[in-house]
């Protein structure tokens, strides 16, 4: 793919930058900058500034209030928040459950949710992992039983990032146990106030509390808050993880990473030279970087067969991989730069190695990605 950049990607790039660099706040910026933990009004105030810009849902069609970017403004797009020091942007709502609302929801589910998802005024989190049941997602236990206008829902749902921000959570659900495991799921929205909803923190290696535990105890779920046809959530579940793979890969975010590391390997000395002139070092750094440089074309491929009508296919699952590998890679050699060092929470190199550990298991483990290749690309 050709990335030489006409004059009208320029004049987009400089816009982007000038957004960012007037909108975005300076002390969230240098939070997103030393990797310090941001909180929900943190994100909140950023994402209502890409709101007001118009520049909130770039993958959603412009009809629902997305950009009508072609692929290059995208990538622009993503290089221009990163190297910005923007905060990443929590995909539950924009990400994974609005793409689904608009290609299976109602008139109403539409109406009412995509604005609210646009202005930030929800925050969803996502029910789909189970004590149990994590790569073997089918084998959820979690129950839906019909109750004249509502669904009774009893279980448990694990690992849910921010679930104590969220107010919605879209949930996969077992509305018939007599079918097919994946035939009898269906794909409900819950409101987290509801009555027996209760969230439990799980603080992670890092010593941070992204995810959760969320209980539901005979929560009572109005019927209208469906996807679609009861018994298809499967599907539904497969089209939204596709998605969720791509943004996984967080190519732009790395790039950023590996700038972070080559200034780290810079300051460092070993045997009266820079780490970064160490030649066996410079070729791990190097190793990287053409690995995060072949990924960004494989990732703009991906994103191009989107662009042209067609929904993330098992090429997803290869981008998912690479990119979830590179980022434990260069946090990796973050910390070996740093030594004993890595150790002081002041650099952070350590919390960084130790929290990029999960990027291979969420959105899909990396082994159950190499399957989806064998079957759906190579055929076996």
């Amino acid at each position: 793919m050709n990335l030489a950049f006409s004059p009208e990607d320029h004049a987009f790039r400089a816009e982007v930058r000038s957004f960012i660099k007037r909108e975005l706040p300076a002390e969230i910026a240098r939070k997103t900058r030393d990797g310090d933990e941001l909180t929900k009004d943190d994100y909140v105030n950023w994402q209502r500034r890409l709101a007001a810009r118009g520049w909130m849902a770039p993958n959603w069609p412009v009809a629902h209030g997305g950009t009508g970017w072609n692929v290059v403004q995208k990538h622009i797009f993503d290089e221009e928040l990163a190297f910005g020091y923007a905060p990443r942007q929590i995909p539950f709502g924009v990400v994974m459950v609005a793409p689904i609302i608009i290609e299976f929801g109602n008139d109403a589910q539409k109406a009412y949710y995509l604005p609210r998802i646009l202005s930030s005024d929800d925050w969803w989190c996502q029910g789909y992992s189970e004590p149990g049941s994590g790569s073997d997602l089918a084998s959820l236990q979690t129950r839906a039983v019909r109750d004249g206008d509502h669904y009774v829902v009893n279980g448990t749902k694990t690992w849910i990032t921010y679930a104590q921000y969220a107010n919605l959570i879209f949930c996969l659900v077992r509305t018939d146990p007599a079918a097919q495991k994946q035939r009898g799921i269906s794909f409900l929205l819950i409101d987290m106030t509801s009555p027996g909803v209760s969230v439990r923190p799980i603080v992670t290696i890092d010593g941070g509390h992204e995810i959760n535990e969320v209980h539901f105890d005979a929560v009572r779920v109005p019927v209208e808050n469906l996807v679609g046809a009861e018994g298809q959530g499967w599907t539904y579940a497969k089209f939204l993880l596709e998605h969720e793979r791509n943004s996984t890969a967080g190519v732009a975010a790395s790039f950023r990473l590996l700038g972070h590391l080559k200034e780290l390997a810079a300051q460092q000395r070993v045997n009266g030279k820079t780490l970064i002139d160490d030649e066996r070092f410079a070729e791990k750094i190097a190793s990287v970087e053409i690995e995060l440089t072949a990924l960004s074309y494989a990732q703009l491929r991906s994103l191009a067969s989107e662009h042209a009508g067609k929904t993330p296919g098992a090429e997803s699952s290869f981008v998912k991989i690479k990119g979830t590998e590179i980022q434990q890679a260069i946090t990796e050699l973050m910390m070996e730069a740093d030594g004993y060092g890595a150790l002081d929470p002041a650099t952070r190199s350590a919390l960084w190695y130790f929290n990029f550990r999960k990027t291979s298991i969420y959105a899909g483990s990396n082994e159950i990605q190499h399957n989806i290749i064998a079957k759906r690309i190579l055929g076996l």
